[in-house]
């Protein structure tokens, strides 16, 4: 078959999957933004980056600038088709920013199979989630239903979707799950492992190794979305409690999903000017954005992993801690016990109580009795259904051949 695949930052969730279905015979391609620097395993064309749309509109600006770049992605589209006689027999497609709207009118024929992150919901999701951080008004209702439209449309559109959990495949109303099918994107547990040899060098020069008394936290952004003001309220009580405790936190200073705080550059900035005259922190490690192979013999040291997050997309950070074999104290939400037992692969707390937070990481660096046994069950929750080789993958190219055969 032809496949297309559209995605602004090319590979994106697709790095194994287009070179896998390139492997076996199939002519693929892909499309992307003309300032996307990320190397591509597959031949790649650009199309013209898209400026943001001036309108005195909050409700419609979201919607505005991803038909913008759906109409620039079109173009380039209509480019192949026209310039190049490219016609895809699939277009598989990321709608989060648009770039699918307007994929059909190029290619009507062609089935256009979407990656189904997330559907923005008023209640019962991040939205009212924190009052502390983002206060449930109809006003942000308004904004969450109007940044919703673009992505209604797109799996109108889609003859087929794809969502890596459960918990993401049912943010979805129910008359567009049907077209969704639940596969991760799959974790190579061969490289995510644990290692017994492991070891991390901070920048100061110290050295930390696997056994270690390290608690780490990683997430795109420190912001609250990934409970990282939780995290840091409750550290005072676990560096008091664990004299020879060393926490990493890796992540940007900026944000990722929420808004910054009003009072402070950042929410490092902030939580840090509430707790850290509490904190010894030449024990507490910031170490921005690292690289993969820092961030994994992170995971690999790490004697407790702290996982937070709000209802919302569920990190890859905590399937890999998982495979790395981690005790994981993670917050108990709805898209974490979709992998997590409490007791069994790793203990959960409830998001906001910063007491119970301090006394499961306390429990976890002072060696809790349960460990091996919950790393062990941690890491074979990611074996038996989250595996890329064995599971993931095979499973994503049979949904991609199936749906060719339905033209």
């Amino acid at each position: 078959m032809k496949i297309l695949f559209v995605h602004q930052n090319f590979p994106g969730q697709f790095p194994h999957l287009a070179p896998a279905l390139a492997a076996r015979g199939h002519q693929v391609l892909a499309l992307t933004d003309e300032n996307n620097q990320r190397p591509s395993p597959i031949r790649t064309l650009r199309y013209k980056a898209p400026a943001a749309v001036q309108t005195d509109s909050a409700l419609g600006r979201t919607y505005a600038d991803h038909a913008e770049r759906g109409l620039l992605a079109a173009r380039g589209a209509r480019a192949l088709r026209d310039r190049h006689g490219f016609h895809p027999d699939i277009v598989i497609g990321h709608p989060g920013w648009g770039e699918t709207l307007f994929l059909k009118e190029i290619w009507p024929h062609a089935r256009l199979l979407v990656y189904a992150e997330l559907m923005y919901r008023t209640r019962g999701h991040d939205v009212g989630f924190d009052p502390e951080i983002s206060p449930d008004r109809d006003e942000v209702r308004f904004m969450t239903v109007a940044r919703s439209a673009h992505l209604v449309q797109a799996m109108v559109q889609a003859d087929a979707a794809i969502a890596p959990t459960r918990y993401q495949a049912d943010s979805f109303p129910p008359e567009l799950r049907g077209k969704i099918t639940v596969i991760h994107d799959g974790i190579d547990t061969a490289r995510v492992a644990p290692d017994p040899a492991a070891r991390l060098t901070l920048p100061g020069g110290t050295i930390l190794r696997a056994g270690d008394e390290v608690l780490s936290f990683v997430s795109r952004s420190l912001e609250p979305y990934r409970g990282f003001h939780v995290l840091m309220r409750a550290l005072p009580d676990v560096l008091a409690s664990r004299p020879d405790a060393q926490v990493v936190l890796v992540g940007a200073e900026g944000t990722s999903y929420g808004a910054k705080p009003r009072d402070a550059n950042s929410w490092k900035d902030k939580l840090l000017a509430e707790v850290g005259a509490r904190l010894d922190l030449s024990r507490v490690h910031f170490l921005g954005r690292v690289p993969y192979g820092d961030y994994l013999s992170l995971m690999q040291v790490a004697r407790v992993h702290c996982y937070l997050t709000y209802p919302f997309v569920l990190s890859w950070s905590l399937t890999e801690a998982m495979a790395a074999g981690g005790y994981v104290v993670a917050s108990d939400t709805e898209p974490v016990r979709e992998l997590i037992t409490d007791g069994v692969n790793g203990r959960l707390v409830p998001f906001f109580d910063g007491a119970a937070l301090s006394a499961a990481l306390i429990r976890g660096l002072a060696g809790d009795p349960q460990a091996a046994a919950i790393r062990k069950a941690a890491r074979a929750t990611i074996l038996g259904g989250y595996d890329l080789a064995s599971q993931s993958l095979p499973r994503q190219i049979a949904w991609v051949e199936s749906q060719g055969a339905m033209r």
